[in-house]
């Protein structure tokens, strides 16, 4: 995500980062080249020249030329100004009403389906709602049961009438059924439509008027660019939504559409898809994605997928056998599996600040941990709870068990070993302070 546009952001403060006089000239030098990185990424010139002068305006007026440290108040300010044209804060979505109802709109493959999909998920498992989902695509057979098959994989019930044309009835009927079936959300799937096409168009201006929605919701693929904020811009004079999404963030996509879209259309990005399992669904916050963008990580996103996975006793658990020495294979291997449900793993790498460079080119597939997983269940229960049994006719067993070979056996076990030793260390405060005043004392080294 936005790899690229980091790439020129970076190139663009090296000018700032030199060891010469800083200049006037060196600032607008820079800032050429954050609009051309702008540009490139797809934002629309108007807003990428409007961002450049309010940076030089900052810029100047906080005298970065007599700053300690030109290169990186520049970069501050970009980033507050990132953070701003993103649209400041993040704007949670309104469910107000009994039930609420969220009304989807937007381009034909958007994915307005899967998005629909995976809000419910979000609300279900997140939100603690009661979500019905309605298909109201009446034009595309397909889409109706692509929903019923999300709602059976996300056991979340969908409504739908393939024998009734009209959205409007279908949505009213859906309406009536959540009310005396309880549900408290009610999300309306409907048909992809082109801003030209004035039928359609009054179609949903139509469904929005009779549902009176607590929240209409624009759905684009951010991977068409400026064409996306075109549209939205359209669909908005139209039927006035209250926010956006923007789906398939994690493809190649050049990042414009999130830059630009809230300059345009004034209405905020509130989630982001980014990728095809139903949980690659993120709020959007704005300080965070432009964090990501100037390669400073996301710590507070990696923090929050990590306590949806661990709890607070098994942390407890964990940290009283680390304490006594006791965290053996089967807890690393269960560390694991809580990694893997988190999301892919480069992306999860990415939001620790400095990794996003040195990972960008990195290969790391999607079953990274797929031959540490084989070597550990291909080992008895014995072996993994006292890993120190394992002698050559053991890891020889365990290699054709698991499709690997001793080698990497004794690569698994020393990088346990030493991870066994680390996390012991660092669960003593004494330990910690020790290791601190050590790494303090390494500064007066020679070229420390």
């Amino acid at each position: 995500m936005f790899e690229n546009l980091t790439d020129k952001f970076e190139r663009a403060f090296k000018v700032l980062k030199g060891q010469g006089q800083i200049t006037e000239i060196n600032v607008a030098e820079t800032l050429k080249e954050v609009r051309r990185a702008l540009l490139d990424a797809d934002v629309s010139f108007n807003t990428a020249k409007q961002f450049t002068g309010t940076v030089k305006e900052k810029a100047l007026g906080r005298d970065v030329l007599n700053a300690v440290s030109p290169g990186q108040l520049m970069i501050k300010i970009c980033h507050e100004e990132l953070i701003e044209l993103m649209g400041g804060n993040e704007v949670d979505i309104n469910l107000k009403g009994s039930p609420a109802i969220i009304l989807m709109s937007g381009l034909q493959g958007s994915g307005k389906t899967t998005f629909s999909g995976k809000l419910g998920s979000y609300l279900k498992n997140k939100k603690g709602k009661n979500v019905l989902l309605v298909a109201c695509d009446v034009y595309r057979p397909a889409a109706i049961d692509q929903l019923h098959v999300l709602g059976e994989q996300l056991s979340i019930e969908v409504f739908s009438n393939k024998e009734e044309k009209n959205p409007i009835s279908i949505a009213n009927a859906a309406i009536a059924h959540a009310k005396s079936k309880g549900f408290n959300v009610v999300i309306v799937d409907t048909a992809g439509r082109l801003a030209v096409d004035a039928q359609m168009m009054d179609e949903i201006d139509a469904l929005k008027t009779a549902l009176n929605p607590s929240e209409t919701l624009f759905v684009v693929d951010s991977m068409t660019g400026q064409d996306a904020v075109n549209t939205a811009k359209s669909f908005n004079e139209r039927i006035d939504f209250d926010g956006v999404v923007l789906t398939k963030l994690d493809g190649d996509t050049r990042g414009g559409a999130a830059l630009s879209i809230k300059a345009v259309v004034n209405k905020p990005i509130k989630f982001v898809g980014t990728g095809e399992k139903m949980d690659a669904l993120d709020v959007f916050y704005p300080k965070r994605m432009a964090d990501r963008i100037l390669g400073m990580g996301d710590v507070v996103s990696l923090v929050e997928r990590a306590q949806e996975q661990f709890n607070e006793e098994e942390a407890r658990r964990l940290q009283k056998k680390i304490m006594k020495d006791q965290f053996d294979l089967n807890d690393f291997l269960a560390q694991l599996q809580q990694i893997k449900k988190m999301g892919n793993i480069k992306d999860l790498m990415g939001m620790i600040p400095g990794m996003g460079k040195a990972v960008k080119d990195a290969d790391i597939p999607e079953d990274a941990f797929k031959g540490i997983e084989a070597i550990i269940l291909s080992m008895t229960p014995k072996e993994r709870s006292n890993p120190a049994l394992l002698n050559q006719s053991r890891k020889n067993r365990i290699a054709q068990g698991s499709g690997t070979n001793v080698q990497e056996i004794n690569k698994l076990l020393k990088q346990f070993e030493d991870m066994r030793k680390m996390m012991k260390v660092m669960s003593n405060p004494r330990n910690m302070m020790g290791m601190m005043s050590k790494l303090k004392g390494l500064g007066n080294m020679p070229g420390m």
